[in-house]
């Protein structure tokens, strides 16, 4: 009987906590001036990161594969036509 109830709280706080999880993007205008260029950058980074992700779920990758596509892909998005990373 206590697992049941142990299993159902957990069960009530994923589902009514899992969107304070999510990770939001950066909104640079709202930080200290002096971290606004790393706000930048990093929002930069989750937008990449964001589409990348809407491509995966466009090609329909395996969860097994997701982290390997996500992860090339972003890599791809941060090369320049030289082949140089953006820093």
């Amino acid at each position: 009987m206590k697992s049941v109830r142990h299993l159902s709280a957990v069960a009530a706080f994923s589902l009514f906590f899992q969107p304070g999880f999510a990770q939001k993007l950066v909104d640079p205008n709202t930080v200290a001036p002096k971290f606004r260029a790393a706000a930048e950058k990093r929002r930069a980074e989750q937008l990449i990161l964001n589409e990348c992700v809407k491509k995966t779920n466009g090609a329909k990758v395996l969860k097994r594969d997701r982290a390997g596509f996500i992860s090339d892909c972003a890599e791809s998005n941060n090369q320049t036509p030289t082949g140089e990373a953006v820093k």
